[in-house]
């Protein structure tokens, strides 16, 4: 049971209908993450506004989704775990690879420091040591590709905080918060 329950888009007004409605038309439903988010329009608009910016960045939609995953781990958030390990089947991710990248770990150079970034990222609130940081750069990742992770994980730092805190019902194929050992 969520402690804080999603916003009823009957009960929404016009414009954040309008808004859930736009997400609804995306991907097909209105996940509880953002109906839940819509409690506080501002911050529903600002995350919508911040993906799509970050989408159309040089990172790839299945570097995106290691990153989620990396991130949702070392965050502890089941809701995110479990939408983000089918939003990277459809980006092209087997289930072998979201459990890597959940693990900080990947298939290919790039992907394994991606995953290792998104994770040293949360794990070091950002204060990732400059012998690290040269690490992920010497397996391929440029400066940019660093400051779109930070951007990422912070998106998806915020979704962990939300549901973690709301308590939010998944409302896609769940998956164990636990990595196998």
């Amino acid at each position: 049971m969520p402690y804080i329950a999603p916003l009823d888009p009957n009960a929404a007004d016009a414009t954040t209908a309008a808004t859930l409605q736009a997400v609804k038309a995306a991907v097909g439903m209105v996940p509880n993450l953002y109906a839940t988010l819509a409690l506080a329009p501002a911050a529903l608009n600002g995350l919508l506004q911040l993906n799509e910016a970050i989408g159309g960045g040089q990172l790839s939609a299945k570097e995106r989704e290691i990153v989620a995953l990396a991130a949702s781990q070392a965050n502890g958030c089941g809701y995110c775990l479990s939408a983000h390990t089918l939003l990277g089947k459809n980006a092209g991710l087997s289930l072998d690879q979201t459990l890597a990248a959940r693990a900080g770990l990947g298939s290919t150079p790039r992907e394994a420091a991606i995953a290792a970034c998104a994770k040293a990222v949360v794990d070091a609130r950002g204060h990732v040591g400059t012998a690290m940081l040269d690490r992920f750069k010497s397996d391929g990742l440029s400066n940019g590709d660093l400051m779109e992770i930070v951007a990422n994980v912070a998106a998806t730092t915020l979704t962990n905080y939300v549901n973690n805190v709301a308590r939010t019902e998944i409302d896609f194929p769940a998956v164990d918060i636990a990595l196998a050992a």
